[in-house]
């Protein structure tokens, strides 16, 4: 119904239950809403509260999985649900070029990485993924990039897919991945210009009979790169933090965890929650340092800016870096 008149009575509190002859709101047919607005409301929070907290107890592996799909498009939301997760004995495993879908997915007592939450990676692209990977899971490197429309999921796509994990299954070397893509690209684009102007190699005839193992001798012609030893645990953690936003293999700090928790049992996220003035301590790493000089040319001292910026932002546990400080 439509509102006619209102009539303002001054700064007073508003209840969420109904007070006779106070907080009205006269109606077009005469009649009077005893405070409707605050009550529709009030009702509607509190069934959608009660909503949450049964789906929340009863299916919590459904329920962070709605909560991560809904927040893939923000890395800090999808990081804060992660670790609430880890506090509900949930893991979420990394992403999966033959397993992950574009959301997330629940699994018995696991969650699945969404293609969808991995930078770099628009949705035309995870379309044509999970197109191609209908045909059958991918081998390897090289047939993915033969199988996908690589105007698409581009280099920079793949880079990150490697660096996040993606392709761990295939190859658990994300170094050796690295150093094969620009091989395997090329590689992959002359053979899909040689099809589009209709020519087929002796390889792709043999495949196609069924007498190579792989099911497509032309993949065994793919070009590698030298070996290379893998990156450090460290390593992938940093280009995971570059690429993804957060760490999917392990936290940084895993091996210290116990200690920090007595150490300082609040993380950096909780400090708007904190009073004011409230002394706290924080382990953290310290992902970068940047010098400044002053117009006198001396150097700025370190922590007399550092600290209070980081406090000012609420960073958690920022990434690793070679630097020291």
């Amino acid at each position: 119904m439509k509102i006619v008149a209102r009539q303002s009575l001054g700064m007073q509190p508003v209840y969420d239950i109904g007070v006779a002859n106070d907080h009205n709101f006269l109606l077009a047919n005469g009649a009077v809403a005893s405070n409707c607005f605050n009550k529709s409301h009030s009702t509607a929070y509190a069934y959608v509260t009660y909503q949450t907290a049964y789906l929340k107890a009863n299916y919590p592996v459904e329920y962070m999985t709605a909560l991560l799909t809904a927040s893939s498009d923000s890395q800090e939301k999808v990081e804060k649900y992660r670790e609430n997760c880890q506090k509900l004995g949930i893991e979420v495993l990394p992403p999966d070029i033959n397993r992950s879908e574009k959301y997330f997915t629940p699994q018995t007592h696991t969650i699945l990485f969404g293609l969808s939450a991995v930078r770099n990676l628009g949705e035309g692209a995870i379309d044509g993924i999970l197109q191609a990977r209908e045909a059958g899971p991918f081998i390897s490197l090289a047939d993915f990039c033969d199988r996908v429309d690589l105007r698409v999921v581009n280099r920079r796509a793949l880079e990150t897919l490697i660096l996040c994990g993606a392709f761990d299954g295939l190859n658990p070397n994300r170094n050796q991945l690295l150093q094969d893509l620009k091989l395997v690209i090329d590689w992959a684009q002359s053979r899909a210009k040689d099809r589009d102007s209709g020519q087929t190699s002796l390889f792709d005839l043999v495949g196609n009979g069924g007498t190579s193992g792989n099911g497509n001798a032309a993949l065994e012609q793919a070009p590698s790169a030298p070996p290379v030893p893998d990156f450090t645990l460290q390593e992938k953690l940093k280009l995971e933090k570059e690429h993804l936003g957060f760490y999917v293999s392990e936290h940084p700090l895993k091996s210290v965890q116990k200690a920090a928790q007595l150490l300082s049992p609040i993380n950096l996220g909780q400090l708007e929650e904190c009073k004011a003035k409230k002394k706290v301590s924080a382990v953290v790493i310290i992902s970068d340092v940047k010098k400044i000089t002053t117009k006198k040319g001396s150097q700025w001292p370190l922590w007399n800016w550092r600290m209070p910026r980081v406090r000012r932002k609420g960073l958690c546990f920022p990434a690793p870096t070679s630097a020291s400080a």
